[in-house]
């Protein structure tokens, strides 16, 4: 087995199981044109997220980490009409263009992007609680946005963490990469912690070898 199949099989399930979206098919091209890094969620896992909201009926969502709003735009479409959606992004350029996707979907009312650095963003969070999260950022801070997503949630509250796997690497304790290093830290704390349980998928597709976990966290 190889990508090569991995692809094959991905694009396979995308044109069985995904009606035509020229909605998200624009707003890929608007990120491609934008130069944007290629590093959103894949069809498949957008829709998976996009499902995942419905099944646990979340009001409101935290993502952590934007991009072009690739994401962003597959769960917001499943938040019922009062539901609403945070999304934090670092980059200045990458929010705009985020905005502009946003907006050309309709959902400019139900999203709203924080920008500058997470750890700066999410303690004017404090206080709010929300019913799933998604971690999809900078690896080499999961171990702070896992801990700072858990006090933002509360009994029930699903958590998601994208790009677990990195290719096999995550199982190497001597890996002096930090995203790497942030991945592994982070998983020692969900594996300590006993606010929350957890568990890993790995994947393979259009987005190559990696992963995620499923967190919910537990009564206190």
């Amino acid at each position: 087995m190889n990508e090569k199949t991995w692809e094959e099989v991905d694009q396979y399930f995308t044109a069985k199981l995904h009606k035509k979206d020229q909605m998200m098919d624009e707003v890929m091209t608007a990120n491609e044109k934008a130069e944007m890094p290629l590093i959103d969620v894949s069809p498949s896992q957008g829709k998976m997220l996009h499902m995942l909201v419905k099944m646990k009926g979340a009001k409101r969502i935290l993502e952590i980490g934007t991009l072009g709003g690739y994401s962003s735009i597959w769960m917001a479409r499943a938040l019922p009409e009062d539901g609403s959606l945070i999304t934090l992004e670092y980059s200045e350029k990458h929010a705009e263009v985020a905005r502009g996707n946003i907006r050309k979907a309709g959902l400019e009312d139900k999203v709203k992007i924080l920008t500058g650095a997470a750890l700066d963003t999410l303690p004017s969070l404090k206080g709010r609680k929300f019913d799933f999260i998604f971690i999809d950022a900078d690896k080499r801070n999961n171990p702070h946005y896992i801990k700072w997503a858990i006090e933002l949630s509360f009994p029930g509250t699903v958590i998601i963490t994208d790009n677990v796997v990195r290719g096999g690497k995550v199982t190497d304790s001597r890996s002096s990469d930090e995203n790497i290093k942030g991945v592994r830290a982070f998983i020692d704390i969900l594996s300590d912690s006993d606010l929350i349980d957890s568990t890993a998928i790995q994947t393979v597709g259009t987005k190559g070898y990696d992963g995620f976990v499923i967190g919910i966290v537990k009564e206190g």
